[in-house]
């Protein structure tokens, strides 16, 4: 059922709902998701606990790890199913510790901040959350593509004077530039 409210000159509108039961099954012997979460499920967890130095970490990535397993829809081949784990696992570490340590820059900046300047936690979530998918997307780019852009809005260098810095013709920086620039319009409209 829906109602249509007015409040200080908006209109939007309710939306009530009832939840509905999911049924629930038991996993079955022969699902091989769940054969292989009984076969490894210990094992990672205690590999990622030694990687990562505590249990909460790890207990987070290793519940990842088998997600980004369930939603990517492949499973491992082969006698090695411990390495594809690994390799996901691996790369939820490298996001977890890169996503650290941009908050930590990011923290450190705004202490720097007077008081009356300081954002909302809200601003501050979303300024964070903005910069670890610009750090993703910078990070997916070429080396050149990345170079450039780097170039150009942090050093503040015209294509120019970015052209001989990456031995480059103006054409390709600008075409460089827009390639990093759609990335980044992109990766904003996630």
């Amino acid at each position: 059922m829906a109602s249509l409210r007015r409040g200080a000159g908006l209109r939007f509108v309710v939306l009530q709902c009832t939840p509905v039961p999911m049924p629930y099954s038991e996993p079955s012997a022969t699902d091989p998701i769940h054969a292989l979460y009984q076969a490894h499920q210990p094992w990672l967890l205690g590999w990622l606990r030694r990687r990562m130095g505590n249990a909460f970490d790890a207990a987070d990535l290793s519940q990842d790890t088998w997600v980004r397993l369930i939603v990517s829809r492949r499973l491992p081949q082969g006698e090695e199913p411990r390495a594809y784990l690994v390799q996901i696992a691996k790369g939820l570490v490298v996001d977890l510790l890169r996503r650290r340590r941009l908050e930590a820059a990011y923290l450190e900046a705004l202490a720097l901040l007077p008081e009356p300047q300081m954002p909302s936690p809200q601003d501050r979530a979303i300024a964070l959350q903005t910069l670890v998918r610009i750090d993703a997307m910078l990070d997916a780019l070429p080396p050149r593509v990345r170079e450039v852009f780097m170039l150009s809005q942090f050093e503040g260098l015209t294509y120019a004077e970015i052209a001989p810095r990456v031995g480059a013709a103006e054409r390709t920086v600008r075409k460089h530039m827009r390639d990093a620039l759609q990335a980044c319009f992109q990766a904003l409209m996630e």
